[in-house]
Formats: C-alpha cells, structure tokens, sequence
C-alpha cells in the first residue's frame, strides 16, 4: 500500500484528521494551498476533493478561476494517482486537457477516478476529473494524462 494511502487511512479516522491530511499536502506542495483543497474521500483508483468559492478565487466576472479549478483537478487527479501505483511503480504527469462547462460558483468538488496500473506497465494512463457544483451540476472536467513507469532501484 502506497504510504500517502496508509497515512490517509490512519488520519481520516479521528476527527480533525482528514483537514490535518489535507495541509500536510499543501506544505509538501505548496502551491495547492493557493485553492485550500479539503480531502473527504481516497482510495485506490479515485478520491475527492472539496473547496469553497470565496473572492480570492474569483476571476474578472466574479465566478471561480479557470486556474484554480485546473489546481483542483491537479490535486485530486495527482493525489489519486499517487496512492493508486502499485509498490515498485511511479508516475509523472505528462499533461492536461481541460474543459469549461460553466461558471463556476459556490462548495466544490473534484472527482478523480483511474484505472488499474498493472506491475511493470510503462505509458500514460489517463486520470479522469469532474468537478460539480453542491447540486452536482458539472461545471468542469479533465482529463490529466500520468506517465506511469518501474520505479528505479534505490542505489
């Protein structure tokens, strides 16, 4: 088990947990602290992220920025790729196709789903990511394409 899954799992136990999880990301990447991403749910092959519209997000209409929504798809997208490599497999990403759907506003939420990453498989694997509105109106997807590889031995 991936140890990012394995510390997921130990903290969203205790309440409190899952917030103290998601800073612990933003400090090891800083620049997602930008958007203030809540993790509610992880797992192998997907995961869920939340943040709140507020005018730090906003772009020149007052609705949330094109750019924030990509670092919430690269959050989810990134963090469900990492959990779900199998040992002894990494994965870069290697590029993003987005889609605006509508604007933007209110609590939201990054779906990630992917697929199994078979031991020893070498090529891209796309991660998939939706984000909706609290009444699940989809107002953004992504598709981020991972290079999934062995990992080198550690010399």
């Amino acid at each position: 088990m991936s140890s990012v899954l394995n510390l997921w799992r130990k903290m969203s136990a205790y309440p409190g947990g899952k917030r103290v999880f998601s800073k612990m990301i933003c400090l090891k990447a800083p620049y997602f602290s930008t958007i203030s991403p809540q993790f509610e749910e992880l797992d192998v092959g997907g995961g869920v992220v939340r943040i709140r519209e507020r005018r730090a997000l906003h772009n020149h209409i007052g609705t949330v920025h094109a750019i924030a929504l990509c670092n919430l798809a690269e959050v989810v997208g990134g963090i469900t790729a990492e959990v779900s490599m199998p040992k002894g497999m990494r994965w870069i990403p290697a590029g993003m196709n987005v889609r605006y759907l509508k604007p933007a506003k209110g609590v939201l939420r990054g779906y990630a789903s992917m697929r199994d990453v078979e031991l020893g498989e070498k090529g891209e694997v796309p991660v998939n990511v939706e984000v909706k509105e609290a009444d699940g109106t989809v107002v953004f997807t992504a598709e981020i394409a991972v290079h999934v590889s062995p990992a080198k031995p550690k010399s």
